[in-house]
């Protein structure tokens, strides 16, 4: 039997536990996450949420609002999912779908009524979570760079 966890806003002591997580997810230093989400923690147009399980941060999720055209999207504002992740051990207990579940609430309470994600192609996992949980796909895109001038 899995321990108890609640889904609650994050405080500026979580942020370390939040970033360790979205560090294994998004292959990005720690601190530099942890630096992100310090400055979107008072942003009216940003929220992380965390999966409190006996005061150890399990889970987090991170939305926005976006302005700019979202793929799919008709309105604007669309609360956007930046990203969504579970500690391994704590999978397949409906953490995400929560964090999700407040992140859509948030959104709502802003006054969007879309609500947008995305994930690298690859991502299988991923993919399939977002049909789980009601998403449906709005297109699928590769994107391309290119080096305009050299740095010496």
């Amino acid at each position: 039997m899995s321990a108890t966890w609640k889904i609650r806003p994050a405080r500026e002591t979580d942020l370390s536990a939040a970033a360790a997580l979205a560090a294994r997810m998004w292959e990005h230093p720690a601190q530099e996450l942890r630096e992100d989400f310090a400055g979107l923690l008072n942003s009216a147009d940003a929220a992380i949420f965390v999966a409190d399980q006996g005061g150890r941060v399990v889970g987090f999720a991170q939305c926005q609002l976006r302005r700019d055209y979202v793929e799919g999207t008709k309105t604007s504002p669309v609360g956007y999912l930046e990203g969504v992740f579970v500690d391994e051990a704590c999978r397949r207990q409906g953490i995400a779908k929560a964090l999700l579940a407040a992140c859509e609430a948030w959104a709502e309470g802003l006054g969007c009524t879309e609500f947008a994600s995305d994930c690298e192609l690859c991502n299988a996992d991923s993919i399939g979570f977002h049909g789980r949980v009601g998403f449906s796909e709005a297109k699928r895109i590769v994107c391309f760079v290119k080096t305009l001038k050299k740095e010496p």
